[in-house]
C-alpha cells in the first residue's frame, strides 16, 4: 500500500481470486489544524460523487462510525474485499493476502481524520426494482479521542449519518448506556442540521458490537443480535424518563434499528505488531465466519438501502449539493454548541442551584414586603434586600455542584442580577403601597398650579409678558393634571401617564422636597432656639 501527497491509498488492480479492485481513499471532509472546525474538499467529492458510473444513480451510501481505534477502517476494507470479488464464495479464500484500502493500523493513536469516501464505486442491482444503483463506502474520524471536542465529534457523527443510508454503529462488548446517549445527542445534532422535525430524519442504523463475550445471554450474529437489541431498546412502564426518552429518540430517528454481534477477532489482532497486515491466518476462525454472514447481510443487493431525503430519491449529482449545504450549515455556527455529558450535568446543577436560592430570596422579601404586607420604609427596604440577598448568596454557596469554581462564579453573578432585577419590582409594589407616593403627581401638578396662580397675579404687576408664560404653564400644568387623571380613570395612555408621574417625581425630588427639607430644618431650629430661651 503507497501514499500519495493527497493522503490517498492506491490499491492495485489485481485478478487473483476473482478480484476485480482499484481505488483509494478521498478525504472530503478534513479537520483544521486550528480552530477545531472542519472544511470540505469539493473538489474530492466531486471526483467520487459525478464519476460516469455515480453522477445520475441512485447511490447507496455505507458508512461506519463510532469510538477511535475500535476497527472501524478494519472493518471497512473487509467490506472492500467482499465487493471488489466478483464470486462470493472466493473472496476469503486467501489466507496469506494482506487487508488493503482504508488506512488502518494497530495501536492507540488516532488514524483517520475527517471523513473518507472510497473513489471507486460499485454497482449492483436491486432485484425487486430491476434499478442499478451505485454503492459507496464512507469512513469517519474515530470519536471521542484525546485531541477532538465534543463538537468536532457530534459534526463528524452528524454529517456521516446525514450522508450515509446505511449507518453502522461500531462498538465494544456490549451497548451501554453512554452509547445510546452519545447516538442521542449526535443523531439530535444532525437533525437539526437537517431541518427534519416532523418526520423520521434517517434511514438505516446497524449497532455493530464487536468482541461479543455474553454467548449465554445471546449468540453471535443477526439473531442473536435482534433479541440483544430488542431488550436494550425495550420501553417500558416505570422505567426512568431519562431512560425512556433516550430509546424513545432512537427508535424516532430510524426508519430500520438492526444488531449484529460479532466475535473477538483473536489476540494477533488485538496486539497487533508489524507482522500483522490483516492476513486471515492471523484471525480467529469464528470471526472469519461470521465475516462471511455479516457482509451479505449488510452489502448483499437485497438489503441494500438507496439514499432518500424527505422521501426522494437521491443520486450523485444530487448528494454534492446536500454535502455542501449541510457543511456551511455546520460552519455557520447557527447551531447550539453541543456539550458534554459533564458539562450539560453541571450546568443543570447549577441552575437548580440558582433557582433555589432565587426561591429563598423570594420567601423572604414576600414576608417582608409582600403584597399583604403594609407599606415599609424605603430604607429599612433596602437593609432588608441586603441580607435577604446575602442570605440567598450562601444559600447557592453551600449547595454541592458540579463543574467547579469557574462555572460557579458564572451563576453565582446571574443569581446577584435576578435578586437585582427583583428588588427593583418589590421596590416598585413598595412604592405603591405609599398613599403619598399614590398622590405624588396629582399633589405635585396642583401645586405648580396654586403657585402659578397667585405668583401670575404679582408678577403681573411688574411684567405682562413674564405673567403670560406663567399663565401658560398654569395651562400645561393642567392640562397633564387632566391627562394624568384621565389615563388613570381609564386604563388609557399608560405610557403617557408613567412620563408625567416620572415628571412628577423629578420635580418634587429636585425642588419641592429639597426646600420643603430646609424648611422643616429652619423651622426645627427657630423652635429648639425658642425652647432654650424660655428655659433659661
Amino acid at each position: 500500500m503507497a501514499t500519495n501527497a493527497d493522503d490517498r491509498v492506491e490499491i492495485a488492480r489485481t485478478e487473483e481470486g476473482g478480484r476485480k479492485g482499484g481505488g483509494y481513499a478521498v478525504q472530503i471532509v478534513e479537520g483544521e489544524e486550528t480552530g477545531g472546525g472542519f472544511k470540505l474538499n469539493l473538489e474530492a467529492l466531486k471526483q467520487v460523487l459525478l464519476h460516469p458510473d455515480v453522477v445520475n444513480r441512485p447511490v447507496v451510501i455505507v458508512s461506519v462510525a463510532g469510538a477511535f481505534r475500535k476497527g472501524k477502517s478494519f472493518l471497512l476494507d473487509f467490506m472492500l474485499r467482499y465487493l471488489q470479488h466478483s464470486d462470493e464464495s472466493e473472496w476469503l479464500s486467501n489466507k496469506e493476502e494482506s487487508l488493503v484500502g482504508f488506512s488502518w493500523k494497530s495501536g492507540s493513536r488516532p488514524d483517520t481524520n475527517g471523513i473518507l469516501m472510497w473513489s471507486e464505486p460499485f454497482v449492483r442491482t436491486i432485484p425487486h426494482t430491476g434499478e442499478e444503483i451505485a454503492l459507496l463506502l464512507m469512513d469517519t474520524q474515530g470519536a471521542f479521542d484525546t485531541r477532538s471536542t465534543v463538537k468536532q465529534n457530534a459534526t463528524i457523527f452528524a454529517l456521516s449519518t446525514m450522508l450515509s443510508s446505511i449507518q453502522i454503529y461500531n462498538l465494544m462488548s456490549q451497548i451501554q448506556e453512554n452509547d445510546l446517549q452519545h447516538l442521542q445527542l449526535f443523531t439530535e445534532y444532525a437533525r437539526l442540521a437537517s431541518d427534519y422535525l416532523s418526520e423520521k430524519p434517517f434511514q438505516s442504523l446497524m449497532f455493530l458490537v464487536r468482541d461479543w463475550y455474553h454467548l449465554g445471554d445471546n449468540k453471535y450474529g443477526d439473531s442473536g443480535g435482534g433479541e440483544y437489541l430488542q431488550s436494550v431498546l425495550e420501553v417500558h412502564y416505570g422505567q426512568q424518563e431519562e431512560l425512556s426518552v433516550t430509546r424513545k429518540h432512537i427508535y424516532f430517528c430510524f426508519d430500520d434499528i438492526r444488531c449484529y454481534l460479532m466475535p473477538h477477532p483473536g489476540m494477533k489482532v488485538a496486539v497487533g505488531g508489524k507482522e500483522f497486515s490483516g492476513q486471515l491466518k492471523h484471525i480467529d476462525e469464528d470471526f472469519v465466519d461470521h465475516l462471511k454472514q455479516l457482509m451479505p447481510t449488510i452489502l448483499d443487493p437485497v438489503n441494500l438501502v438507496v439514499k432518500k431525503i424527505s422521501g426522494n430519491v437521491i443520486t450523485g449529482k444530487k448528494l454534492v449539493h446536500y454535502v455542501e449545504s449541510y457543511v456551511k450549515i455546520f460552519q455557520a455556527g447557527e447551531l447550539p454548541e453541543p456539550k458534554s455529558m459533564l458539562e450539560a450535568t453541571a450546568e443543570a446543577n447549577h441552575l437548580a442551584a440558582k433557582d433555589d436560592s432565587l426561591d429563598s430570596y423570594k420567601r423572604t422579601m414576600d414576608e417582608i414586603c409582600g403584597p399583604t404586607t403594609p407599606f415599609l420604609n424605603p430604607d429599612e427596604l433596602a437593609v432588608s434586600h441586603s441580607q435577604a440577598k446575602e442570605d440567598s448568596l450562601n444559600v447557592f454557596k453551600l449547595i454541592k455542584k458540579m463543574g467547579g469554581n469557574i462555572m460557579s462564579e458564572k451563576y453565582e453573578l446571574l443569581l446577584d442580577e435576578e435578586i437585582e432585577k427583583l428588588f427593583l419590582d418589590y421596590s416598585k409594589t413598595n412604592d405603591n403601597k405609599n398613599i403619598f407616593m399614590a398622590a405624588r403627581t396629582p399633589a405635585v401638578l396642583t401645586t405648580i398650579v396654586v403657585i402659578c396662580y397667585l405668583s401670575s397675579g404679582v408678577v403681573g404687576l411688574i411684567s405682562g409678558f413674564l405673567a403670560n408664560l406663567i399663565l401658560i404653564l398654569l395651562g400645561v400644568t393642567l392640562l397633564l393634571l387632566t391627562v394624568w387623571a384621565v389615563s388613570r380613570y381609564t386604563g388609557q395612555y399608560r405610557d403617557l401617564a408613567s412620563m408625567i408621574d416620572s415628571l412628577a417625581s423629578f420635580i418634587f425630588e429636585e425642588a419641592i422636597y429639597p426646600y420643603y427639607k430646609s424648611a422643616i430644618t429652619r423651622g426645627s431650629r427657630t423652635i429648639m432656639k425658642q425652647v432654650v430661651k424660655q428655659r433659661i
